[in-house]
């Protein structure tokens, strides 16, 4: 039964954020339980349907680069408790999103075959393809919403803007082409290509620290690295592993979150197709078997997790 939401009353909560995909609850002010669901968004629109498996496929991805990039930059996490939650400090978190691209595809094509050489104020050469691998990696950041879309942004009107100081973003720039770049490897060893990924930061006791989800499917896309050339040379459509298979599917039966529109019927046989596309990276990002965590009673396994880790921290 996939975990659609959420409602726990821990000891100490101060708050609860139930965001697109992620419930995310304050302890003493200090740490946050992060669950991540089975919910699903798209276009900034929560599907109807959960997705069986997705919240742990998310955790445990998220949870393993944390620790596998812990040496590049600080990260939020203190423990994963549970196979859909982390548990980690309570940081001021920068309202954006560092968006970094290798190859020209998904919104950033749309950008660029709609006209614009531009992209949140990088400068984009002329006749490049779709799916094409940039010179080298380009950062193109988004302002992050608390409600409806993330607007696309420049660093100079970041700075200029005063929504982070020259100083913390020159650092969160630093380390999101480092990240990035040990995405990179680790997943060239498993046979694919990071194609593009989002990092998203904050600052605690006036220390930057990495937060929330990395280098998972809802955050990241990949392409099958086997193919890649002779695809692009034939100007085919990549085998990616990714959540645009979710967005294509959407556009294609009229839907792209646009006032008006209705969000069309999601059949179970399409539901478990993402499911088993979301184990699929799992195990190849990973190079591990997808265990799934059945549980005839999923929100109290949680809560009894939980309550035992926050006791432990004291």
């Amino acid at each position: 039964m996939p975990i659609t939401e959420t409602n726990f009353n821990f000891s100490n909560q101060t708050s609860v954020y139930h965001g697109k995909v992620r419930d995310v609850y304050t302890i003493a002010d200090k740490y946050l339980v992060m669950i991540a669901s089975d919910r699903i968004s798209a276009f900034d629109v929560v599907l109807p349907k959960g997705i069986p498996y997705k919240g742990q496929v998310l955790n445990q991805i998220a949870s393993k680069f944390l620790d596998a990039t812990a040496d590049i930059v600080p990260n939020w996490k203190i423990s994963s408790p549970d196979p859909v939650v982390t548990i980690g400090r309570k940081c001021d978190v920068f309202p954006l999103e560092m968006i970094i691209r290798a190859y020209l595809t998904g919104s950033a094509w749309r950008t660029y075959k709609a006209g614009s050489r531009q992209v949140c104020g990088v400068a984009v050469p002329e006749d490049m393809k779709e799916h094409q691998r940039f010179a080298k990696p380009i950062i193109t950041p988004t302002t992050k919403a608390a409600e409806g879309h993330d607007e696309d942004i420049s660093k100079e009107e970041i700075i200029a803007k005063g929504i982070i100081s020259k100083e913390d973003y020159e650092m969160i720039e630093k380390y999101t082409f480092a990240l990035f770049e040990r995405g990179t490897k680790i997943a060239a060893e498993k046979g694919l290509l990071l194609v593009d990924t989002k990092y998203e930061f904050g600052k605690a006791g006036g220390k930057i620290y990495l937060i929330d989800e990395i280098h998972t499917p809802d955050s990241s896309r990949y392409f099958y690295a086997e193919g890649y050339e002779a695809r692009f040379a034939k100007g085919e459509n990549q085998r990616q592993l990714s959540k645009e298979f979710v967005r294509e599917w959407l556009m294609d039966n009229g839907f792209q979150g646009k006032d008006g529109q209705n969000v069309p019927e999601m059949s179970d046989e399409f539901v478990n197709q993402i499911s088993d596309r979301y184990i699929e990276l799992f195990e190849q990002i990973t190079g591990e078997r997808f265990v799934k965590i059945v549980s005839e009673n999923p929100t109290e396994r949680i809560e009894k997790n939980v309550k035992k880790a926050l006791k432990n921290l004291g």
